[in-house]
């Protein structure tokens, strides 16, 4: 069954709908018209460089008020997939890495950044790191692989997935 956001990027899946704070949302998002993850903000440098703001919601807690590591893993997929996409690129994720330093505590104002490494063919290869703010403390680091595809992508899974 085809979900009922299939529009969520637009006719050319590049120019997703956005919120005040420029995040791109996703499907399950832009019902909620807000990212659920929290990233408040998003933006490109001129350097290349992507750049999120964002906090834990409470609704994340793992532990006693810091986030489910599943939570940190989320968030660095999204912010580091989404630099293709602020490139006006459509990718999805083929590979990722998440090194966790330290936990990551809930309602407190975080960022990443995100950056390519190399592109190879259809492959970019993007690193980032989460920080504690204002004081600049690493929380956790991401690495991986992203995979460009064209706007017949996801027609075509669904007509995979009717013949499984």
């Amino acid at each position: 069954m085809p979900t009922p956001n299939a529009q969520w990027a637009g006719s050319d899946f590049q120019e997703p709908p956005r919120t005040t704070g420029g995040v791109a949302l996703c499907g399950a998002c832009r019902a909620a018209g807000a990212c659920r993850l929290g990233v408040d903000k998003e933006w490109l440098r001129d350097d290349g460089v992507a750049w999120f703001e964002l906090a834990c919601p409470r609704s994340q807690e793992g532990g006693p008020n810091v986030a489910h590591g599943g939570w940190t893993a989320s968030v660095m997929d999204e912010c580091l997939g989404h630099l293709p996409l602020l490139n006006r690129v459509l990718s999805v994720t083929a590979e990722l890495t998440v090194s966790f330093v330290k936990p990551v505590p809930v309602e407190r104002p975080v960022q990443v950044r995100a950056w390519v490494e190399r592109r190879e063919g259809s492959r970019w290869y993007i690193a980032g790191e989460m920080t504690l703010l204002p004081g600049g403390a690493v929380l956790a680091r991401a690495s991986g692989i992203w995979v460009t595809r064209d706007p017949g992508h996801f027609a075509r899974h669904e007509a995979w997935l009717a013949d499984q």
